[in-house]
């Protein structure tokens, strides 16, 4: 006779009961979730979102990002899953994006010494109640270090057009505390969304100038049209 697992058969019998009676809809899909203690993306839309190889590389010295990588463009069902970690505080998405970022960073992140979340300035952290950037950070497996400070609240980049990106981020960023130097590290950016890329390079410009050998970048998506 097999054996039993009463805590499974428990677990099985409250997912269908919540969603028979309270119908949770997927975050991307809005379909219902059969299995909503997993989380509140449904298994298909998970399915959907694939590694893009194309949205990896190395970029000229004329970058201060020297590397980035994304999971994909920031369209279809990944679109829908950052805007409901981002925008309706949907922070049970985080670790299953971060697993396909580590993915999508396997290369980046091999050597990295630390990772950085993109901050938000507090303001905006106040409003939302959590950064994106840090909670997606604290999946990739590698330290985290906060070390940028936003000291500019400036307009969302994917709301301005792209000659105004570099100009509204210009001067938004400082380091947040003073490290003795970054000469031996290897830092990776973390960000959810990198459009033109202006916000990844001020921040990178900041880290640089404190002594970074090599910074490179990993966001969740990028915006398809985007120029590093």
């Amino acid at each position: 006779m097999g054996q039993r697992h009463p805590h499974r058969t428990a677990r099985r019998a409250l997912d269908w009961l919540l969603s028979s009676l309270f119908e949770p809809p997927c975050a991307a899909c809005r379909a219902v979730l059969s299995h909503p203690l997993d989380g509140a993306v449904c298994d298909a839309c998970w399915a959907s979102v694939r590694v893009a190889p194309a949205l990896h590389g190395y970029f000229s010295s004329d970058h201060l990002v020297d590397h980035a990588a994304a999971i994909g463009e920031y369209d279809g069902c990944l679109r829908d899953i950052i805007h409901a970690l981002k925008y309706e505080g949907r922070r049970s998405i985080a670790p299953p994006l971060g697993a396909l970022m580590r993915s999508a960073g396997a290369e980046l992140l091999r050597d990295a010494d630390v990772v950085v979340p993109v901050p938000l300035h507090p303001r905006r952290e106040r409003s939302r109640g959590f950064n994106q950037a840090e909670d997606l950070a604290r999946t990739l497996g590698v330290p985290v270090r906060p070390l940028l400070r936003r000291v500019r609240y400036t307009t969302s980049q994917i709301e301005l057009p792209k000659d105004e990106r570099q100009r509204n981020v210009r001067d938004a960023f400082t380091l947040a505390d003073k490290p003795k130097g970054l000469s031996p590290h290897v830092v990776v950016l973390v960000d959810d969304v990198a459009t033109t890329g202006a916000t990844l390079e001020a921040c990178a410009a900041v880290l640089k100038a404190a002594g970074a050998k090599e910074v490179r970048a990993l966001t969740a998506a990028r915006v398809a049209t985007a120029r590093r």
